[in-house]
């Protein structure tokens, strides 16, 4: 089929924009011919083939499975995350503080520490524990500065223990991180997480 006249191709620029959203939100089972027939019932004004108590239970249906599979990906992830630490805490040079976050020292400087109240400028790779990097101020060629007091539980307990030119890499479990909401569509729910961050200073 082809898409000729400008009505057609807006037309099917609408369509394209509503299987994106489809896509994005969608299920398993999804029936593209029944949803095409929904689209064209309602913009015709025809009743509905689908009582509305019909439709409604098998709305709770879909919404009740697709709960039940976000928790048990939300589990498997939490339970790999611990499995991981878990291990990782037995390596030579893996330090484990009294909040469960685990770091080993890549590099040592010197100075004073920062404090809760301080401003400070890093250089970090963000990855998840297979190694893939969701966020890193060395590849953007910038460094980031932040509140101490106004980053992940982790990261603040972390910097605290560093002299400017500290170089740590960070194994920080989910509750010290983006914990059960995860991070928008970066960072799924329960992930631990790693990086590797270099204090440059105090600002």
């Amino acid at each position: 089929m082809t898409f000729d006249s400008v009505e057609q191709k807006v037309s099917y620029g609408v369509g394209r924009q509503m299987g994106e959203q489809l896509a994005g939100n969608s299920f398993d089972g999804v029936d593209i011919a029944a949803v095409q027939a929904g689209l064209a019932d309602a913009f015709a004004g025809q009743p509905s083939a689908v009582p509305g108590a019909e439709l409604q239970e098998a709305f709770a249906i879909i919404s009740q499975r697709l709960a039940e599979a976000q928790e048990a990906k939300a589990k498997a992830a939490a339970a790999e995350g611990e499995a991981f630490l878990a291990e990782n805490a037995q390596r030579e040079g893996v330090q484990v503080t009294a909040s469960g976050l685990q770091y080993e020292v890549l590099a040592q400087g010197e100075g004073d520490k920062p404090g809760l109240q301080d401003t400070v400028r890093c250089h970090y790779h963000g990855m998840f524990t297979d190694g893939r990097v969701f966020d890193s101020s060395v590849e953007r060629g910038e460094p980031a500065e932040f509140p101490v007091s106004g980053v992940i539980a982790g990261w603040t307990e972390a910097l605290q223990l560093m002299n400017p030119g500290t170089k740590l890499k960070l194994y920080i479990p989910h509750q010290l991180a983006y914990g059960e909401r995860g991070a928008g569509g970066a960072i799924p729910p329960f992930s631990a997480l790693v990086f590797e961050v270099e204090l440059l200073a105090i600002v």
